[in-house]
């Protein structure tokens, strides 16, 4: 990644650790910096995927983003892929919950969706905001 995103999803995790390893294995997510505190617990991931990146940390910190985020639920996050089927088959032979297969959607795009040990929702597909055709 040579520019910094200008927008970060950030997410919470009761495992962040298993959660870094899942997005790693499963999705090809990279760990840019990985910051644990005195007991252990991730207090702040960057997870980089292109030039997009994701913020997470684990629950219970104590925080104020911690304590805001207490009662949110998950969230979904969507990602840019250039090859949905492999992307797909990757996620899968890491034992990923696959709640959509890929599928060609009306607007021109590819798509799937997995479901992360916690909840949160990933879609990975070819459509790519904002780009200019």
């Amino acid at each position: 990644m040579t520019e910094a995103p200008d927008i970060c999803p950030t997410l919470r995790y009761e495992d962040a650790k298993a959660a870094i390893k899942q997005l790693t294995e499963a999705f090809g997510f990279t760990a840019h910096a990985v910051y644990e505190g005195e007991d252990g617990r991730v207090m702040h991931a960057e997870l980089t995927y292109g030039n997009g990146m994701v913020m997470l940390g684990s629950s219970g910190t104590g925080s104020t983003y911690d304590k805001l985020m207490a009662e949110a639920g998950p969230v979904g996050v969507y990602v840019h892929v250039t090859d949905v089927d492999d992307h797909h088959a990757r996620a899968v032979a890491h034992g990923m919950e696959i709640v959509m297969p890929p599928t060609d959607q009306d607007y021109g795009s590819r798509d799937y969706m997995a479901r992360d040990a916690e909840g949160n929702v990933w879609s990975f597909g070819t459509y790519a905001p904002g780009a200019t055709g």
